[in-house]
């Protein structure tokens, strides 16, 4: 994650970090390791990107001011990720880069992009042939193959700038959301993992890589469920587009949605102004 931090001279520092499973817990834990350095002013970490309650996040960002007391100097970026890890130990979480920002920094809005890669897998006869290591980390898909030709065609589909309204859930948000995005990348590829290259079973992982400046609620999780859809034959390549020109959260079918533990939110984008590196100088 990144946390800013904001300090007498008007600049903020940021941080990121590595955190898995529920968020909106992650966030108050974060909050509490703050509240340890003892800030003099109130804590409220903003966090860049919410996830859904299962889904893991390898990078994330997000700001918080810290005010210390008059007599203390400003906190060192690398004294600040380090008091940080110590307060977070207990958690499966971890500060790994901090930057002094502007104090109109916002880490949601200020991204310019943000990207989730979705691992799946398949050549199981059922899903407790999954390895250990990979325990809610991959969707185990019950077939032994897949046409991965089909699902890059369908993902093409995708890209570029699209209503997306039937890849969407409903939610409370769901009126003030623009359904209109656009998809940077869509991609297929070959996965790994740690159990396949040391026991060599004979499962297949592959990644869906998604990136845009902003998500609807659940839509990549639909996207994927989708796409796995098309090449397990259950849609048509078609149909993708159909549904896209449908622009209705009802038309998408039920029970397509990927589970939410084998998507990663993996990178969060800013511009290189936005970030200056957190030094004594600043």
């Amino acid at each position: 994650m990144r946390d800013t931090i904001t300090e007498p001279a008007g600049k903020h520092a940021a941080i990121c970090c590595p955190i898995f499973n529920i968020f909106s817990i992650r966030r108050d834990q974060i909050q509490n390791a703050v509240r340890k350095i003892k800030p003099v002013n109130e804590v409220s970490v903003v966090i860049s990107s919410r996830t859904d309650s299962g889904v893991h996040a390898l990078c994330n960002s997000a700001h918080v001011d810290i005010l210390r007391r008059g007599d203390k100097p400003p906190l060192l970026e690398q004294n600040l990720i380090e008091a940080l890890n110590f307060h977070l130990k207990p958690e499966p979480i971890r500060i790994t880069r901090a930057y002094r920002v502007e104090s109109n920094f916002h880490a949601r809005y200020r991204a310019v992009a943000r990207t989730y890669v979705y691992r799946f897998a398949f050549g199981l006869r059922h899903y407790t042939e999954m390895p250990v290591t990979e325990s809610d980390l991959c969707w185990a898909l019950h077939d032994m193959d897949l046409n991965i030709r089909a699902i890059q065609e369908a993902a093409g589909l995708l890209l570029g700038t699209h209503n997306f309204s039937t890849f969407r859930a409903l939610n409370s948000e769901t009126p003030f959301k623009c359904p209109v995005k656009t998809l940077e990348l869509a991609q297929l590829e070959p996965g790994c993992s740690f159990s396949q290259r040391h026991f060599h079973r004979d499962i297949q992982f592959w990644e869906l890589t998604f990136k845009s400046r902003s998500f609807l609620y659940k839509q990549v999780r639909r996207m994927t469920g989708a796409l796995v859809a098309v090449g397990q034959g259950r849609l048509l390549v078609r149909q993708i587009q159909e549904l896209l020109d449908a622009q209705d959260s009802l038309a998408f079918p039920n029970n397509l949605t990927a589970p939410a533990h084998g998507l990663f939110l993996t990178n969060i984008e800013y511009r290189d102004e936005d970030l200056v590196p957190y030094t004594e100088h600043l």
